[in-house]
C-alpha cells in the first residue's frame, strides 16, 4: 500500500528508470517495479549506443520489395516466421502502409523532434549519478565493401538523416582504417555519425542510473505485476505477488510486454516483438573504438566492457515464442569477414524483445479516457536511446511544462484510431 500522490512505475529498462528519475527530480514520490533487477530486459543486449542520428523509421518505400524475402530466408537481417503470420498480420499491414513515401517522411520528422536531443536529455541523469566515465562521445561508423551498397545507403537513408538536420561525413578507405585498423582491407567506403555516444555496457549503464534513484530515496519493487485494476475516483490498483500497491498515477513502461496490459486498460494497440539477437565475444582479440556497421550486411560490432558484441540479427514473432539462436550464429561469420583476426572462444548468446510498432515511434502519453494511465513503450531500436528524453517529456507533461498536442506523432490512441 502506498500513499495518496505517488506515481508507480512499470518496468524497469532505460525508459522506466529515466521515466522514474526525472519525476523523482520534480519532487514526486515515485515507486518503480519490475520482477526482474533493472536493465535486465532488452537494455541488457543492445549495442549500447545513445544514437542520437537514429531519425530513420524502419519501414521506408524500399522494405516493401523486402518482405517476401523475409518470409522466405532465415538469413535476413529481419526475418518473419511463418507459423506467426496470422497472429503479424494486422502489424504487418500497418507496416506496409507506413513504408509510403508520405508516412515515411511524416516518422522521420517524428523521430527527429526526439532522438537528436537524446544525449543531452541523460546528461542531467547522468551527472547526478556520477557515471559520466560510463558515457563518451564515439560516433558511429557505417562501412562499405562496394560501391553499390555505398550510393544505395546515400541515397535513402542517410539522405533522411541529412534531410532531417543529423550530420553525416563520408570516408574513403584511408580515413575508415585510421578510425578501426582492424577492419578488412576490402572496406572501401564509411558514413560516420559523429553525434552518437557509447555507454560502456548498457545494462550497467542502466543499473547505476536505477541505484542513483534508489540512493535518493525512491523505492524499487522487485515483483511481478499480475493485475492492473483502475478503482473509482481515480487512484489505480497495481496488484503483484507480494501485495497491492496503490498509486495515484501508473506509467506503463513494460516495453515488448505492454500490448496485454494496454488492452486490459482499454487501449488497441499495434504493438509486436522484434526479437532481438547477440553474440558477445569475451576475448575478441581485436580492439574496436566504437559501434562498427555493415551497410552490406546489417549487423554492428560494437565494444561492450572491452569485449565485442555483435548485434542486428531480428525476427518478427509473438512474445514467448521460443528463440532461435541460429539467427545469431549467422552473425559470426560475417563478423569475421568484416573484422578479421576475431576470436569467437567462449562466445555466448542472447535474446530480447524490442517492442515494435509498425510506425517505429514509440507510445507516449496519458490514455484519454483515464488520465491517470501514462503510456511510454513501444520504442523499437531506441529503448536506450530514448530513456532520457522520454523520462522527461513525461514530467514535463505531467507538470504541465508542455501541452499533450506537442506529442500527438505519439498518441496512445492512434492506432485505435486507425482501425
Amino acid at each position: 500500500m502506498t500513499h495518496r500522490g505517488t506515481i508507480a512505475v512499470l518496468g524497469a529498462g532505460a525508459i522506466g528508470v529515466s521515466v522514474a528519475l526525472y519525476l523523482q527530480r520534480d519532487g514526486r514520490d515515485v515507486v518503480l517495479i519490475d520482477q526482474d533487477e533493472p536493465g535486465s530486459g532488452c537494455s541488457y543486449g543492445n549495442a549500447g549506443l545513445i544514437q542520437c542520428a537514429s531519425v530513420v523509421p524502419v519501414a521506408t518505400p524500399g522494405i516493401v520489395g523486402a518482405v517476401p524475402r523475409m518470409l522466405l530466408d532465415k538469413n535476413q537481417p529481419l526475418h518473419i516466421r511463418w507459423r506467426h503470420l496470422g497472429s503479424l498480420a494486422p502489424y504487418l499491414l500497418r507496416f506496409l502502409r507506413e513504408a509510403q513515401p508520405a508516412r515515411v517522411e511524416a516518422n522521420a520528422r517524428a523521430l527527429s523532434s526526439l532522438v537528436p536531443r537524446a544525449y543531452e536529455d541523460y546528461r542531467p541523469l547522468i551527472e547526478a549519478a556520477g557515471i559520466q566515465s560510463m558515457v563518451r562521445p564515439s560516433g558511429e561508423l557505417h562501412v562499405f565493401e562496394t560501391d553499390a551498397a555505398f550510393e544505395k545507403a546515400k541515397a535513402a537513408n542517410f539522405a533522411i538523416r541529412r534531410a532531417h538536420g543529423v550530420r553525416v561525413d563520408e570516408l574513403d578507405a584511408d580515413a575508415v582504417r585510421q578510425m578501426e585498423p582492424g577492419l578488412a582491407r576490402s572496406v572501401r567506403h564509411g558514413l560516420f555519425l559523429p553525434d552518437c555516444y557509447q555507454t560502456v555496457n548498457p545494462q550497467r549503464f542502466v543499473a547505476a542510473l536505477a541505484r542513483n534513484f534508489i540512493d535518493n530515496g525512491g523505492r524499487f519493487i522487485k515483483a511481478k505485476v499480475t493485475d492492473i485494476a483502475l478503482r473509482p475516483g481515480g487512484p489505480v490498483a497495481i496488484t503483484t505477488e507480494g501485495g497491492e500497491i496503490i498509486a495515484e498515477m501508473v506509467v506503463l513502461a513494460f516495453g515488448a510486454f505492454s500490448k496485454p496490459w494496454a488492452r486490459k486498460l482499454g487501449i488497441a494497440v499495434q504493438l509486436d516483438s522484434e526479437r532481438g539477437y547477440h553474440v558477445m565475444l569475451p576475448e575478441p582479440g581485436v580492439a574496436l573504438n566504437r559501434t562498427v556497421v555493415s551497410g552490406e550486411y546489417k549487423f554492428a560490432l560494437s565494444p561492450i566492457d572491452g569485449k565485442v558484441r555483435i548485434v542486428g540479427s531480428s525476427e518478427l514473432a509473438r512474445v514467448g515464442a521460443p528463440p532461435n539462436y541460429e539467427r545469431a550464429m549467422r552473425l559470426l561469420p560475417l563478423a569475421r569477414h568484416l573484422l578479421p583476426g576475431l576470436n569467437e572462444a567462449g562466445h555466448s548468446l542472447w535474446m530480447g524483445h524490442r517492442p515494435s510498432t509498425p510506425d517505429s515511434l514509440p507510445l507516449l502519453g496519458p490514455v484519454p479516457a483515464n488520465p491517470n494511465i501514462i503510456f511510454a513503450f513501444g520504442h523499437n531500436h531506441s529503448g536506450l536511446t530514448l530513456g532520457g528524453t522520454t523520462g522527461k517529456l513525461i514530467a514535463d507533461l505531467l507538470a504541465k511544462r508542455i501541452q499533450p498536442s506537442d506529442l500527438s506523432p505519439f498518441s496512445p490512441t492512434r492506432f485505435a484510431r486507425a482501425a
